[in-house]
């Protein structure tokens, strides 16, 4: 079938900023208005304008903006939007307390793309099937979104509006996104089924349990590719909480998880295909986090 599609190096025409602080931005954004779109690492923007999707007039960028890269641990973990999936991928504080996030980043298209795309432009960017969802939901993330009119903190469940769509407001720059302090006993795991390894995925899910002896006290189970955003599965939590952990129990949990989404067909998977891989990587997530919860209690 033929496609029409641009097939010129380069984009159309733009006008380019880089401030160098928020206010800049704030005040280059308040200035263009709807002309205007943010490039973080530019992996999806660039792509949608060669592909003639979009046409902003103007392309603010916030690659000088110091503020936003940073990745700090205190109670809990804080990344700068702009922080690269290979800077997040590598820190220490995500390795030791956020494995599920580490995964996702792992698994995040070819070493290249690692290297340019940014954590906060991969929840931006909205899509059902960003890799980095389903490990910040497990998490319950909060994005730390501010503009010229102040701050606000949104739950990482309520980002997500749609396919392309987020929380976000006109003038609002997502800032950093906050994870709690993993509890004691806690272990977590991400897995992702795709056509090739720097494919976007089939299914993925992230899961964060933790375990108090042979007894699940909490649970979060997040998948991406299964609906219009990524989502939670509260009734495969519920059937966990309280539950000794085990074969049975998890295969009863990935079956609700299975029944629960809402998958399509599209050019990458049927929808039967995704309830079946969707019911494996549950079952297979929350055997690997209770496996590391006991882990990291023996420690």
């Amino acid at each position: 079938m033929y496609m029409n599609t641009n097939t010129r190096i380069i984009a159309p025409e733009f006008d380019f900023a880089q401030p160098k602080s928020l206010d800049e931005g704030f005040a280059l954004m308040d200035e263009h208005g709807a002309d205007a779109r943010l490039i973080a690492g530019g992996t999806d923007l660039l792509v949608q304008m060669k592909m003639e999707r979009i046409s902003p007039a103007w392309v603010i960028s916030l690659a000088r903006i110091d503020e936003l890269r940073a990745i700090t641990a205190g109670k809990g973990l804080s990344l700068g939007a702009m922080a690269s999936i290979k800077e997040v991928s590598v820190a220490a504080p995500v390795k030791a307390g956020y494995a599920a996030l580490a995964e996702a980043c792992n698994a995040y298209s070819t070493v290249s793309i690692m290297l340019m795309g940014t954590i906060g432009g991969n929840i931006c960017n909205a899509s059902p099937a960003a890799d980095t969802a389903p490990a910040l939901l497990a998490f319950d993330a909060v994005a730390v979104v501010k503009s010229a009119r102040g701050s606000r903190r949104v739950a990482m469940a309520d980002f997500f509006a749609g396919p392309g769509k987020s929380a976000l407001k006109p003038g609002e720059i997502l800032t950093a996104i906050e994870l709690p302090e993993p509890a004691a006993g806690s272990g977590s795991a991400f897995l992702k089924i795709s056509r090739v390894v720097a494919d976007i995925s089939q299914v993925c899910v992230g899961v964060s349990l933790v375990r108090d002896g042979d007894r699940i006290t909490d649970c979060r189970i997040a998948l991406g590719s299964v609906a219009p955003t990524p989502i939670r599965i509260a009734g495969a939590e519920a059937a966990l909480g309280g539950q000794k952990g085990g074969d049975a129990v998890f295969d009863k949990a990935a079956e609700i998880a299975a029944r629960d989404i809402k998958p399509i067909s599209d050019a990458r998977a049927s929808e039967s295909y995704r309830r079946h891989a969707a019911r494996i990587i549950v079952r297979d997530a929350l055997k690997t986090a209770w496996q590391r919860a006991a882990e990291g209690a023996a420690k």
